[in-house]
């Protein structure tokens, strides 16, 4: 096979308080094909996001971990390789931009090898890539996942899917925020009461998710340990936050490090409301937005 073409999610993680731990996909996606050609070029063709910046380099995500899993399998280094890519994604808004890059090159690379890797393994190349699995685990898998590290280094993540179907509204201001930034302002060390309450909170949530009692989602995403630190950094926040639940949102969170905000809402809620008094909250601190109402995506990374 010299040809792959797939499609990945976007990803939304943290999911409040489940700070580079948790994660979910959602049915927002872009699209990649990898081939291998005879001329040793990098050759790009992007369209939709990016678009106007982004190169054919060994910089580019999608180019680096497609050649950090192929130099590591195969003795055949020196390819050439064209990417065509549709993105959707926003970029630097905490959807999952980097992520879908990252996995598409793994999964890719891998197809392209002949299948070599485990989904772990897989997950493991990424999450090097990427600096934390919470983002690229879901991308690969699906659903929510939970991640951790273990004491070797070595990722891990599980799936699960909720009891019942939510809603995701993601508002997306038009300012980015970068990562780097957002990491920057949290503090290397936080009050025991507030780990506590991280701690009871995300417990809480995947409780939640798993036995469909949604009435708990409203404390259960709260959060202490990043949230507060970058509420400075998204004009508006707590407006926005609050006209989400007035509007029938069990709540809503920064979906990663922003700048996009995430309201979880009941499947048989005015959506639209929830999106407009969102997007009205953010107006009111001059801060443009558009909005996206998506599903959990259950299949994570797939050829098409």
């Amino acid at each position: 096979m010299e040809k792959i073409s797939l499609r990945v999610p976007a990803t939304s993680a943290n999911c409040g308080p489940g700070f580079d731990t948790l994660g979910l996909a959602c049915s927002l996606y872009n699209d990649f094909s990898y081939e291998i050609t005879a001329n040793r070029e990098l050759e790009l063709k992007v369209t939709g996001e990016g678009s106007e910046f982004l190169k054919p380099s060994g910089r580019n995500l999608a180019f680096a971990a497609f050649f950090t899993v192929w130099n590591f399998a195969t003795r055949e280094k020196r390819i050439g390789l064209k990417v065509t890519m549709n993105n959707r994604i926003p970029l630097s808004r905490g959807l999952g931009s980097s992520s879908s890059a990252i996995v598409a090159g793994v999964y890719a690379a891998n197809a392209l090898c002949g299948g070599k890797f485990s989904a772990e393994e897989l997950l493991n190349f990424a999450a090097e890539i990427e600096g934390h699995p919470d983002n690229v685990a879901p991308a690969l898998y699906g659903g929510f996942t939970v991640s951790f590290t273990d004491r070797n280094g070595k990722a891990h993540s599980v799936r699960f899917l909720p009891a019942k179907p939510l809603k995701f509204i993601a508002v997306v201001p038009e300012k980015r925020l970068s990562t780097s930034l957002a990491r920057q302002v949290i503090p290397e060390t936080v009050p025991h009461k507030d780990a506590v309450f991280n701690a009871s909170r995300t417990a809480m949530l995947i409780w939640s998710l798993l036995t469909g009692r949604y009435e708990f989602l409203t404390d259960a995403l709260e959060d202490k340990l990043h949230q507060p630190y970058r509420a400075h950094l998204i004009s508006g926040l707590s407006d926005v936050l609050a006209a989400a639940k007035m509007a029938g949102a069990y709540n809503a969170i920064i979906s990663g490090a922003g700048s996009t905000v995430m309201a979880y809402a009941p499947l048989d809620s005015d959506h639209e409301k929830i999106a407009i008094a969102m997007l009205q909250a953010f107006a009111s601190h001059n801060e443009p937005c558009t909005y996206h109402i998506l599903d959990l995506d259950n299949e994570g990374v797939k050829r098409i």
